[in-house]
């Protein structure tokens, strides 16, 4: 949403260097919590050359008090609105040190992404339709930081003209759940039928197993994988995230009736709950197979900031480390867990993937659904 007076230029660090000493009036920089580190750095540099920085995103939205030691301004949450208002006070030098709106933006008003700025080639196209979750997961910065639990939609209509504009045929959803409202994404596959686009989504299994509909629709759409948050086989850790929509014991038969539709299944699982003993790697992988989950996802319970999980943590004096480059979900341990050491988890969680990945774990999901192969083939055929 930049005013179009403003020259606008994009720089993905992973794909080019920076150049400090370029004729910038401003620099923007967004991150999330494992970047904060470098994009402290980076900002620095140019604040050393006189050059005005704003930080925003995930992180610095969590944390605006420990970001503005390294910016002039900070963008606390959604930016459509704020962006412009920063961008007129900077001109007036009138800088504010913080910017915030005081309720959900409007996302009839968000522009379509101007992907030209982006350079480069995506094999994959990004798309959202929606903000907010309302389930308010303990652990889960999106509810609890940049998007809030107020679920708003775009109108259909702005998200097929973007997906017509999107040459790529892949795509990722990267809604925090694209089954919040089953009438409005019902709606949505509908008109992406004659699109020809292939695409991954998250869903929540409550819906996906109860939704006949949705799921036919979404086959009829070019559904290729539903990503979803199994999180724990225990019902009690469940219970106490606040999650809802899972019910392990529906877990295999919601499975099961999203296959039945041609669809695989993405399932993710967190390691680390309080509830959990090092006995949980073997049994989740295990169980992997029992319930023909597709592809497997184990991460490590990280506590973000801004979570209530991160909160609780805190008042325990459980946190290990603040040093968020570490904060990666995978590969690091940075908080005490309840029933395990640090050093468990972490090895536990790297055993189960390898099982997982391995030749035998790919041998073995096809000798318990007798259907995992030729329903992936006929995926990446598709």
């Amino acid at each position: 949403n930049t005013p179009s007076r403003h020259e606008v230029k994009i720089v993905d660090e992973e794909r080019r260097g920076i150049d400090f000493n370029c004729d910038a009036d401003l620099v923007g920089i967004s991150c999330v919590t494992p970047q904060a580190p470098r994009a402290y750095e980076i900002a620095d540099k140019f604040r050393e050359k006189g050059v005005k920085v704003v930080l925003g995103g995930w992180h610095p939205s969590a944390l605006p008090e420990e970001a503005k030691q390294h910016a002039d301004a900070v963008v606390i949450g959604e930016a459509e609105e704020t962006w412009p208002k920063l961008l007129k006070d900077l001109q007036e030098n009138e800088l504010k040190p913080f910017y915030k709106n005081n309720k959900p933006v409007d996302l009839r008003k968000i522009k379509t992404p101007r992907r030209e700025l982006t350079g480069g080639v995506n094999l994959i196209g990004a798309v959202q339709t929606s903000r907010g979750c309302p389930m308010g997961c303990e652990f889960c910065g999106v509810s609890n930081s940049i998007y809030g639990k107020v679920f708003r939609m775009r109108p259909i209509e702005d998200v097929v003209e973007e997906l017509q504009s999107i040459k790529q045929r892949q795509l990722w959803f990267y809604d925090p759940s694209l089954t919040i409202n089953p009438r409005y994404t019902k709606e949505l596959f509908r008109r992406m039928k004659e699109l020809n686009k292939r695409f991954i989504a998250f869903g929540n299994i409550d819906v996906l197993s109860r939704d006949d509909e949705l799921l036919k629709l979404a086959g009829e759409a070019g559904c290729r994988m539903w990503f979803i948050g199994l999180e724990s086989l225990s019902q009690k850790v469940i219970d106490r995230l606040g999650k809802k929509s899972n019910k392990v014991e529906n877990y295999a038969s919601a499975i099961k009736k999203i296959h039945d539709y041609g669809i695989g299944v993405i399932g993710a699982f967190i390691f680390g709950f309080d509830e959990d003993t090092p006995d949980v790697f073997n049994y989740t992988t295990e169980m992997v197979y029992e319930l023909a989950i597709d592809t497997p996802e184990f991460t490590i319970l990280t506590p973000y900031p801004g979570t209530p999980l991160f909160e609780r943590l805190e008042r325990e004096a459980r946190i290990l480390t603040y040093d968020w480059s570490k904060y990666t979900e995978k590969g690091n341990v940075v908080f005490q867990p309840k029933n395990m050491t640090p050093s468990q988890l972490l090895e536990g969680t790297n055993k189960a993937i390898r099982e997982v990945s391995s030749l035998s774990g790919f041998m073995k999901r096809t000798i318990y659904d007798k259907h995992f192969f030729v329903r992936n083939i006929t995926q990446l055929l598709r």
